[in-house]
């Protein structure tokens, strides 16, 4: 069930079992899960079905660290959250990526991938992907083409690694209808929460506050309270519920809003293939991207080049990905970048202030370049590539720095805005020369091409270049002790005992996986949670008993019966 929270009485108290602050991936999978299992939830979504200006003025904020875009075009307050803006990028967690390093500081997680391996496998009918498989042999045989091949790694230094592709799923209108049909969710739109109401003491939530810019109030009581607004707004909202304590809730250790991280991107050096490999679809995300050439068992895959563990030990490096980036031609030009934007408002990605008559005139100006551009990308001939560089991610070090506070701004709902610092280190500047280096000596060594390097970054100003891929991590990160942490390894608020944190906030360490997935994964697992936490003797009554955990979950994951075929002819008529 929808309802409009503008149109609701003014000072209206709503009541459910379990109450969720935001209705992106996290929030709408613990809600669809939730119901399966007979629980009664509200779900409290910022914005509607669609962007609108005024609702999206709510995230933007300050900027004081590393040059840095975290609101406009990156994140959507609308049902869905960032799903809408997503690329569909899906790879678990790598096993060391859970573990504490010693040159690390602040690494590992409390429990490791076996913890989350039967939940993964969980999301591929909830993210529409392919087989629970990763092994790039796997995915070389089943795709079976000339020109989709592994190159042969030869140094022992350098191994490959595959992702999926979602395609994407956009949570907003894949499951609207399953959340209108469910007689135990209630997502209120345009329901803006202000604060968290609690005891006396701070140790038990009694409600939200919930606002509209129209200008109503109401507020909601539960038993169980999760907020999953994002890795910016989870902590946005914890810092400011500090009516009762003064520094906001769950951070006594002065925690909350620390450690923010962000994958950063950078391209690099230039690779002249041999001719043998020079049209080599698998790792050039020009090519693999959504590609129905590169794809099997119905899902578009990628590869990626990663080091191993051992020379990420040997040589304590934090995670990394790359892949070849060909330059076509008319890219980057002002031609080519209005056709990109054109292209992103026929997909309805988030661009405030975008005009088609603007880029129109600017593609008329540059008509070379713009159909040069636009015919190289459609067509994809290799004789109009300019140039193929590296493009790498790196895992991104927990910095007690780098992290989000409260500004002196405040937005129309009278919230503070937030102040974002990104902060990286030089353990991620000397991972990405590194990483660049070993992989030109791998693909000099294998005869696949020769690479000529740039200068180093290590001890060097950031480039202007440098960019995140608006991954917002850490900000309210897991661990077993509240004094290096926000939440528990159930994601429960320390000190509160019914308060509890979904996304990709909680993330302790990020490896170099794009985290949807593992958002996904964590949420099917807390929903396991407070689904057995529900059947304690102070629990309220719910229509249905709460589901056994892991019982049939990957085959029916969701309260509807429809199967998956039906299930998408019906979105595709949305």
């Amino acid at each position: 069930m929808f309802i409009d929270t503008r149109g609701i009485d003014e000072g209206r108290e709503i009541e459910t079992t379990i109450c969720i602050v935001g209705a992106g991936v996290a929030g709408i999978t613990l809600a669809l899960e939730l119901d399966r299992c007979g629980i009664d939830t509200c779900l409290l979504e910022s914005g509607g079905y669609r962007p609108d200006d005024d609702t999206r003025d709510l995230y933007r904020g300050e900027n004081v660290g590393l040059p840095y875009t975290f609101a406009d075009g990156s994140r959507s307050r609308y049902l869905g959250g960032s799903s809408n803006c997503w690329g569909g990028w899906c790879r678990p967690l790598d096993p060391w990526d859970f573990e504490a390093r010693d040159w690390v500081p602040g690494s590992g997680w409390p429990f490791g991938l076996e913890e989350l391996e039967p939940y993964y496998a969980r999301t591929h009918p909830l993210l529409k992907l392919g087989p629970n498989e990763f092994d790039p042999a796997f995915w070389e045989r089943s795709i079976n083409r000339a020109d989709v091949k592994r190159i042969p790694l030869v140094t022992g230094h350098v191994r490959d690694t595959v992702a999926q592709f979602s395609p994407p799923a956009r949570f907003g209108r894949l499951y609207r209808r399953d959340l209108e049909r469910s007689p135990r969710i209630r997502v209120f739109l345009h329901a803006n929460v202000v604060h968290i109401d609690t005891d006396a003491d701070a140790s038990h939530v009694t409600k939200v506050q919930v606002a509209t810019l129209s200008g109503r109030r109401i507020s909601v009581t539960a038993k169980r309270f999760i907020v999953a607004a994002g890795g910016i707004e989870n902590a946005r909202l914890l810092l400011a519920s500090n009516r009762v304590q003064a520094d906001g809730l769950g951070n006594a250790y002065d925690n909350v809003g620390r450690y923010f991280m962000d994958h950063p991107r950078l391209m690099s050096a230039s690779v002249r293939f041999s001719k043998a490999w020079s049209r080599n679809k698998l790792y050039d995300i020009k090519y693999h991207y959504q590609n129905a050439a590169v794809s099997a068992h119905g899902t578009p895959i990628s590869s990626q080049f990663a080091l191993t563990p051992e020379v990420l030990r040997r040589e304590r490096l934090l995670n990394s990905r790359v892949w070849f980036y060909s330059l076509f031609y008319g890219e980057g030009s002002e031609g080519a970048e209005a056709l990109i934007r054109c292209k992103q408002a026929v997909l309805r990605k988030d661009q405030p202030g975008w005009r088609f008559s603007r880029d129109l005139a600017t593609m008329l100006r540059h008509p070379i370049d713009t159909a040069g551009f636009g015919v190289t990308r459609l067509l994809q001939p290799r004789a109009l590539i300019r140039d193929v560089k590296l493009q790498a991610i790196v895992e991104a070090q927990p910095i007690r720095d780098s992290r989000v506070t409260l500004s002196a701004q405040r937005d129309r709902l009278g919230m503070p805005r937030v102040k974002v610092a990104w902060r990286l280190s030089e353990l991620v500047q000397r991972t990405f020369d590194r990483t660049f280096a070993l992989l030109g000596e791998e693909l000099r060594a294998s005869g696949v091409a020769q690479i000529e390097l740039d200068a180093p970054l290590e001890g060097r100003a950031w480039p202007a270049t440098l960019e995140g891929t608006w991954h917002h991590m850490g900000t309210t990160r897991m661990h077993d002790s509240p004094r290096e942490g926000v939440v528990d390894r159930d994601c429960k608020v320390f000190g509160i005992d019914n308060l509890f944190v979904a996304g990709s906030s909680v993330f302790p360490t990020v490896g170099a996986n794009f985290p949807t997935i593992t958002i996904a994964a964590l949420a099917l697992r807390l929903a396991d949670h407070l689904a057995r936490s529900l059947r304690a003797p102070d629990a309220l009554a719910v229509s249905n008993p709460p589901c056994e955990a892991g019982v049939g979950h990957a085959a029916a994951p969701f309260a509807t019966a429809l199967p998956l075929a039906a299930a998408l002819q019906r979105v595709a008529k949305e």
